[in-house]
């Protein structure tokens, strides 16, 4: 299945399915998961390489997400001066939008089409999970927005503040549909990996 194909034969995905809607994957989809649990990751012999470079990434996501809500918390409780909230939200939501922008580019064209093959009980999960990084782009661009928006308030302190208020609750929204993407793209692809071996 090519990439083309995984993106679409999402349009057989029902909406329930959705990244903002959903509350996980269909039983139907985490029967290999139900073969390798979470639990039991890490102890298996395959886990190393491929799974445990792929779960740092994901790891390295989250922190920074949690770094800059607690930056922009800071900022609006006046514990942090602008011009320094203003250098990490540069440094840290560069890093972020790149990171997820390669590291999805990367999926949708390497791994997805190639563990798409694998069981094809379980095809129709990576068009979910594309359709998701294309749900979570819009919000990237959005969250781009946002942060230049601040970024040229630097030099007024009220502005900027009121700026990241509403920027830490947009921050609040991508983190839970990221967690969820997340969560259900280790769910799925994992279990695949420890059962089929490194795609490569």
């Amino acid at each position: 299945m090519t990439a083309k194909q995984v993106s679409e034969s999402f349009s057989n995905v029902t909406t329930d399915l959705a990244l903002a809607s959903r509350d996980g994957l269909p039983d139907a989809l985490r029967v290999l998961l139900a073969e390798y649990p979470r639990a039991i990751w890490e102890t298996d012999p395959g886990f190393d390489g491929l799974i445990r470079f792929w779960l740092d990434r994901h790891m390295m996501f989250r922190r920074v997400m949690v770094d800059m809500q607690e930056d922009a918390r800071r900022l609006v409780d006046a514990k942090v001066e602008p011009a320094q909230y203003a250098s990490r939200l540069s440094r840290y939501g560069g890093m972020f939008v790149n990171g997820l922008h390669e590291h999805h580019t990367i999926e949708d064209t390497h791994y997805f089409p190639k563990l798409s093959t694998k069981d094809p009980r379980i095809a129709g999960g990576f068009a979910i999970l594309d359709k998701d990084h294309h749900d979570i782009d819009e919000h990237l661009n959005a969250f781009v927005a946002s942060a230049n928006g601040i970024l040229q308030a630097r030099d007024k302190r009220e502005v900027m503040q009121t700026l990241v208020g509403h920027f830490e609750a947009e921050l609040s929204g991508l983190e839970r549909l990221l967690d969820r993407h997340l969560n259900d793209e280790e769910e799925l692809i994992v279990p695949v990996i420890l059962k089929f071996g490194d795609p490569n």
